[in-house]
């Protein structure tokens, strides 16, 4: 059988050789594999946020760089409502 880093614990999900374990599953055990695959989910979500989360000053510094260049020398960057200042693009 071919292995893939995935077949840890969502594998009853993504082989058709084990569609007839997963229909005599019960509830318990499909819930027990919903709650792990949510966990992984969940685990990865929370990663990408903290990567992007470390990388969106020095992305907003670049974007932002070319209209801070021609501001007045103390001018502060002005949006008027409360989202403009997460459309910086």
């Amino acid at each position: 059988m071919h292995t893939t880093p995935f077949d840890f614990q969502c594998n009853s999900l993504f082989t058709m050789d084990n569609q007839e374990q997963f229909e005599q599953q019960s509830l318990i055990e499909h819930l027990r594999e919903l709650r792990s695959c949510l966990m992984i989910s969940l685990g990865a979500v929370a990663v990408c946020f903290i990567v992007a989360y470390s990388v969106v000053q020095p992305l907003a510094d670049w974007f932002l760089h070319p209209l801070l260049k021609v501001l007045a020398e103390g001018k502060p960057l002005i949006f008027t409502s409360y989202q403009a200042g997460f459309f910086f693009i």
